[in-house]
Formats: structure tokens, C-alpha cells, sequence
């Protein structure tokens, strides 16, 4: 690995980790502030989450494109091999393995911060078609909107219009908007408000994955020549901060 993919997938560790334990702290947060409100603690988490974000992206978008979501880093990838720029396949294998780990880390510190348990297998069934269907679509506009800002050169608006978009999914998706295979993945480690259990997983990630794939045939529908940089992950390499997200 060179100094440079370290660097990168650091910040792609970092990053995740972060925005799970904003997504997890505050909903813990949230749960004892507000017991038994659910509607309020929503509010809160999301609105934790939305700020959380949007600042994680504004810090890390120069260093690694600030992906924090392993259907990002593929989309960029794939989107990347049509105009002969993006991700490469070691960039994706690196920043995939980052992300994980560091999304499992940042659950870990955040049920440590409640002096909870390190990590605890969560008992919060999320399953069923409706459910899907709400990461489907959580993902694939999450998808359109990140590259959509890429392709047209307002990457600068990246940090705040991620950080809307996922603040508004949380309400407007039945799954509360994981978009997410990483943060998914580490949201099992947690038995708190925010918390999956780990056997609804792989129908949220295959889920997001299809999501994935229709926001990316919606992008290039719609943007079928980028007018600057099409992937975030090149445009870190060249240092101009083209940032991405992740999700909730």
C-alpha cells in the first residue's frame, strides 16, 4: 500500500467510525432523553446525524473523497472504468475493509461513551419488503445526488447537501435511511435505539446494493459526460474536494 491509499483509507476509517458513532451516541442520546417518544427521538438522531455529516465531509473530503460507504467507493469505481478515471480496484478493496472496521470501531466507542457494553448483539428486527424498499430508494437518491454534484463541479456543495439529504430520508423512508453497507454492518454491534439485528442485515445491504445500481443508471442517464471530475476518489487524489457520503 502507498503512503497515499494510507492516508486515504485512515480517513476513510476515521470517517465512518465517526458517523457511526454520531448515529449511535445520539441515539442512545436520544432514547434517554426522551424515553418512550419515538418521534422525538428520530428528531434528535436524525438531526444529530445530518450535522454530523455534513462536518465529517467538510474535514476529510481533501484527503480521501470522503466516501464513508462501501456503495460509493463501487459506484465510483464502476462509473470510473467508463471515462477512464475513478476509483481503482485496489482503492475499492482498500477503503471497503476501512470502512467496516471502522464503522465497527465507531459503534464500539460509542456504546463505551454510555458505559455500555463494548459490543452487544442488537435485538431490533428491521425486515420485510416495505423496508427494502425504503433502502432501495434511500440509497439510489443518496446515489444520484453525490455524483449528480460530482458530475456538474459543485462538489463543494457536497458537505451540506449530503447532510440534508440524509436528515430528510430518515423521515421520508420507511428504514430510516441506512443507505449504507458499513454502517449497517456496524449498527449490529450496538443493542440501542439505532441497532439492527444482525439477521435483518443482509437484506439491508442487498437492498442498498440495488439501490446502488439504479442511482447509478440514473446518473448516467442524466449526466452522460461529466463536466468535471466523475469520481470523488479522483479528485482527492488530485486534492480538490469533491466529497461523498455515506448515510446514517
Amino acid at each position: 500500500m502507498t503512503r497515499d491509499l494510507a492516508r486515504r483509507a485512515l480517513a476513510e476509517a476515521l470517517g465512518t467510525g465517526l458517523l457511526v458513532t454520531v448515529v449511535v451516541g445520539s441515539g442512545i442520546m436520544a432514547a434517554r432523553l426522551s424515553p418512550g417518544q419515538v418521534g422525538l427521538e428520530l428528531l434528535e438522531n436524525s438531526t444529530a446525524t445530518a450535522l454530523g455529516l455534513a462536518v465529517l465531509i467538510l474535514v476529510l473530503a481533501p484527503v480521501s473523497g470522503a466516501h464513508f460507504n462501501p456503495v460509493v467507493t463501487l459506484v465510483d469505481y464502476v462509473l470510473g472504468r467508463r471515462s477512464g478515471i475513478g476509483a481503482t480496484g485496489r482503492d475499492v478493496m482498500v477503503y471497503v475493509v476501512a470502512q467496516i472496521v471502522g464503522g465497527i470501531g465507531g459503534a464500539v466507542l460509542a456504546n463505551l461513551m454510555f458505559a455500555l457494553p463494548a459490543a452487544t448483539t442488537s435485538t431490533h428486527a428491521r425486515s420485510g419488503g416495505h423496508l427494502w424498499l425504503g433502502e432501495v430508494v434511500a440509497t439510489a437518491g443518496l446515489i444520484l445526488l453525490i455524483f449528480a454534484l460530482a458530475r456538474t463541479g459543485r462538489g463543494g456543495h457536497a458537505p451540506a447537501a449530503v447532510g440534508a439529504y440524509i436528515g430528510a430520508a430518515y423521515w421520508f423512508t420507511s428504514s430510516t435511511s441506512f443507505a449504507n453497507p458499513a454502517v449497517t454492518i456496524a449498527r449490529a454491534f450496538t443493542n440501542s435505539f439505532a441497532g439492527i439485528k444482525p439477521s435483518s442485515v443482509p437484506g439491508f445491504v442487498l437492498a442498498q446494493l440495488l439501490g446502488a445500481g439504479i442511482g447509478a443508471l440514473i446518473v448516467v442517464a442524466l449526466f452522460p459526460e461529466a463536466n468535471a471530475p466523475a469520481s470523488p476518489a479522483a479528485a482527492a487524489r488530485t486534492r480538490t474536494p469533491v466529497a461523498t457520503r455515506s448515510s446514517s
